[in-house]
């Protein structure tokens, strides 16, 4: 079957059968809200569009009360903490043929070949860096890292005190769970078309197997935060294993916890559109399920402001909802709102842009409100920038995601707010609204109030390098100072 493009796809005509129509009212389901009984879909989209009456627009009193009820409950559940964690971003490869429609992460698998001429890729393996290696970096921008690249990014990391590595990246075709599966892959009649599989002696760089880059990011006591539901199916596809037996695989070599990335819109009509090459909504689910049965924490996300409506954001979180009731194994709830500026969607003209400010402060004030067995919610200054970030701390959220020190992602679809945030950031930022930083494990379990009248700089004292001396050096404070909010050395 092809998969459209979305120069197939008419904005206009997109046909799908849920709709943000309820028999609910605003005032009931902001009631329910307030009293803090459970919410159903409906209640979720009438917060979310401040009623289905007949406005076309927000009502802003509206969005206010429920922003102010949702800002109420995160007070009761988690008090004034504003928690952050001291991480890098590892992200493997670029290389991925799934085609996601929302994505501009991605460069197509073939342009990583050996002997590929044109389309800027490469031709031959390389020593670009005259270090005795094939250059990971192609002319076209996309990378892949060995696991020793892999093992000194996060080595560089240590050293300056970060903690948690996580890792989300490309389904790279020469990407195998282990040798066994490696073994079983090749032996399909056509692996590339029946399974997505290609041999590592095939491309300029080989990525090693995922057990292999567990086990090189998995040093020096941080903690591995890697391995997306869509990275499992790609970790098990041609075989019979189980998400479970793939997970428990993973954790062996040195994998802590999953991210629940991948997960965009939880509903299949939506999915359809924006990433018809993707793992389904039942598969997402069972990913994450075998994710806990193996003994691994999880986090939830949704990427919203592309295609979707209030009705498929309300039955995402209520998927989300039900996950946590069965397994108890979601540590945060993560939104993500949609960055359109160099993704096939906008350039397609099936998007015009983004979530509005308005629905970014609703999503996490609804998520605060319906997800009632999940304890955090988490904001984004990658996303929406610090100060309407901070805004949302006023809206339900309370964790203010970490430092990162990289960021692939966001960066190559568009994102303009930078790729670090210092402690002394944090600081500055949190306390300017009258909460409280502090310093958080990737699970939540430990933390660290960091008190403002102390003289800065500030840094971080969980990680098994972490001394409490900043994540800069002098000459990159210096140099972010002088007005470089980037300025970050290449470790």
């Amino acid at each position: 079957m092809t998969r459209p493009s979305a120069a197939d796809l008419d904005p206009d005509d997109l046909g799908f059968a849920h709709v943000p129509e309820t028999d609910q009212s605003f005032e009931n389901a902001l009631a329910k809200a307030r009293d803090g009984q459970r919410l159903t879909v409906d209640d979720a989209v009438e917060l979310l569009t401040t009623g289905t009456d007949g406005a076309t627009s927000i009502d802003q009193e509206r969005k206010e009360a429920v922003l102010e009820a949702a800002d109420r409950r995160r007070a009761e559940v988690v008090g004034d903490d504003v928690t952050f964690v001291a991480n890098l971003n590892n992200n493997v490869t670029t290389a991925c043929n799934t085609g996601c429609l929302f994505c501009n992460f991605k460069d197509t698998a073939h342009r990583f070949e050996v002997d590929r001429d044109g389309d800027g890729g490469p031709s031959r393996r390389t020593d670009h860096d005259g270090d005795g290696e094939p250059s990971r970096r192609t002319d076209h921008g996309g990378f892949t890292k060995t696991p020793a690249e892999s093992r000194a990014a996060v080595e560089a990391g240590l050293d300056r005190g970060i903690y948690e590595v996580t890792s989300v990246s490309g389904l790279h075709p020469a990407f195998a769970l282990n040798d066994d599966h490696h073994e079983i892959l090749r032996g399909f009649e056509n692996p590339a078309r029946e399974v997505n599989y290609k041999p590592p002696e095939r491309y300029v760089v080989d990525p090693g197997t995922y057990v292999e880059q567990m086990a090189a990011m998995s040093v020096g006591g941080i903690h591995l935060h890697s391995m997306t539901p869509e990275e499992a199916y790609h970790a098990r596809r041609g075989t019979d294993w189980s998400y479970r037996e793939v997970y428990e695989r993973l954790r062996e070599a040195g994998l802590d916890s999953a991210p629940g990335t991948a997960a965009e819109i939880l509903v299949d009509e939506v999915r359809e559109v924006i990433c018809p090459g993707k793992i389904d909504t039942q598969g997402w689910l069972d990913a994450m399920e075998g994710a806990v049965a193996a003994g691994l924490d999880v986090t939830s996300t949704m990427m919203y402001g592309h295609v979707e409506n209030e009705m498929h954001r309300a039955m995402h979180l209520e998927r989300i909802r039900d996950l946590q009731d069965r397994t108890g194994g979601i540590t945060e709830f993560v939104p993500l709102s949609f960055v359109h500026e160099r993704t096939p969607l906008y350039e397609h003209g099936v998007v015009s842009g983004g979530a509005s400010d308005d629905e970014d402060e609703l999503l996490i004030a609804v998520a605060r409100l319906f997800l009632d067995n999940v304890e955090n919610v988490q904001t984004s200054w990658v996303k929406y920038g610090d100060e309407k970030a901070l805004k949302t701390l006023s809206c339900g959220a309370n964790d203010f995601m970490g430092t990162i020190l990289s960021e692939e992602i966001t960066k190559r679809a568009g994102g303009q707010f930078g790729e670090f945030r210092s402690f002394d950031d944090y600081v500055e930022m949190v306390t300017s609204i009258g909460r409280t930083p502090v310093e958080r494990s990737t699970d939540y379990r430990t933390t660290r109030e960091l008190d403002p009248t102390e003289a800065g700089p500030f840094g971080p004292t969980l990680g098994p390098r972490a001394d409490g001396t900043p994540l800069l050096t002098p000459e990159e404070r210096e140099a972010r100072a002088a007005g470089d909010p980037g300025a970050i050395a290449d470790d």
